[in-house]
């Protein structure tokens, strides 16, 4: 029987994730401008017509904007919210001058930059170490336990016992390594190179297709390749190990998000895969209902995914003013204003364009465009 969230539910697990989320890393950049002396003449979350904020002892406005799917730092020199420059930041007396973004060495400008998707990172970090000192790290050898019947691995000839160290060229150190490459690779051929007693292999397999169809109705695609673990060991963690532990975990998470988004560019992954708002609401919805470790667990990903997404160089996102500060490093000054202009709306047109593209994604899988084909014929 499918279980699905309410409205409200989802909603209200929607404002959970991606509300702090915002918060935090708008605060990264708020808090290294700070540090910077950089006066914020901004701080909303949300964007769009103001519904409620208030006005700090330094002049800083607070404030929530009535489109809750994002937020922005405008420091004084900035033009609008995508931190374009303002010609005019020239033209201030040199106190105030002095307090703007635009005044700022490049390195410090760099660092106010990064300092958004570095906390989110951050976030996900500390999550990622509660995790580990709660559960302990399962670590199991990349080892062939068994082997399912007519499966990839059976007919591709692997055996149990077999070690296996690389997939698709990629070394793998435990099983659990095994299960990320191949999970986001299904119906893909792959390299297999293994030591079966003291002699090293190479096979070649297709990675197979499983459908695994949850509570809530979701019927991903998960490649799997039929092979079960040897005897799993899980080790306690200490507080002193977490932090390496949950890096190496953040590590893992950003590498497939690398390749997924790899897959798409070259074709062998739909962009009917990518999700959007509604997606995110949806699938925090759900989580909530499955308790809170699966929550927080989500809340995770979706903050090492906001800082992965604002590090693309695409202007208008951090990872745009970052190139442009990388340029201007070796150019030894900033690209001509009409160059940035032109960068910033060609960067805004594509965000655009995205949104566009994911919330059609995101209204196909909710199965609005079935039900509409449904009305019509």
């Amino acid at each position: 029987m499918i279980q699905t969230p309410g409205f409200l539910y989802t909603a209200m697990a929607f404002i959970l994730v991606i509300g702090p989320l915002v918060f935090v890393h708008e605060l990264g950049h708020y808090l290294a401008g700070r540090l910077f002396g950089v006066k914020a003449d901004e701080f909303s979350i949300g964007f769009g017509r103001e519904v409620f904020g208030v006005t700090d002892k330094r002049g800083t406005r607070w404030k929530f904007g009535w489109i809750p799917l994002g937020g922005y730092v405008k420091f004084a020199g900035d033009m609008d919210a995508s931190s374009k420059p303002d010609p005019d930041w020239l033209a201030l007396p040199a106190e105030e001058r002095f307090r703007t973004f635009q005044a700022k060495p490049i390195w410090q400008r760099a660092i106010i930059v990064a300092a958004g998707p570095i906390t989110n990172f951050l976030v996900a970090i500390a999550i990622l170490m509660g995790f580990a000192i709660s559960f302990g790290e399962l670590r199991t050898p990349a080892v062939v336990g068994s082997v399912l019947p007519n499966s990839p691995a059976q007919l591709a000839g692997l055996h149990p016992g077999d070690r296996i160290t690389a997939l698709g060229g990629r070394s793998v150190d435990t099983f659990e390594d095994m299960v990320r490459f191949v999970q986001i690779r299904p119906g893909q051929a792959v390299r297999v190179d293994f030591v079966r007693g003291a002699d090293t292999q190479t096979i070649n397999l297709t990675i197979g297709t499983r459908i695994e169809r949850d509570r809530f109705g979701n019927e991903p695609k998960i490649g799997r390749i039929g092979i079960g673990r040897s005897a799993a060991t899980l080790l306690p963690v200490s507080l002193i190990e977490a932090p390496a532990v949950a890096v190496r975990q953040t590590g893992s998470i950003l590498s497939m998000m690398g390749d997924v988004i790899g897959q798409i560019i070259s074709g062998r992954r739909s962009v009917k895969e990518l999700g959007g708002p509604l997606s995110i609401a949806k699938v925090s919805g759900e989580q909530l209902a499955l308790g809170t470790s699966s929550f927080v667990f989500l809340i995770a990903l979706v903050s090492i995914n906001l800082g992965f997404i604002n590090l693309l160089p695409v202007p208008v996102l951090d990872g745009g003013h970052l190139l442009f500060y990388a340029i201007e490093a070796i150019r030894r000054r900033p690209l001509e204003a009409h160059v940035q202009e032109w960068a910033f709306r060609g960067g805004l047109a594509a965000v655009l364009a995205l949104m566009v593209l994911v919330t059609f994604n995101d209204l196909g899988a909710l199965g609005l465009w079935n039900r509409l084909a449904g009305l019509i014929g």
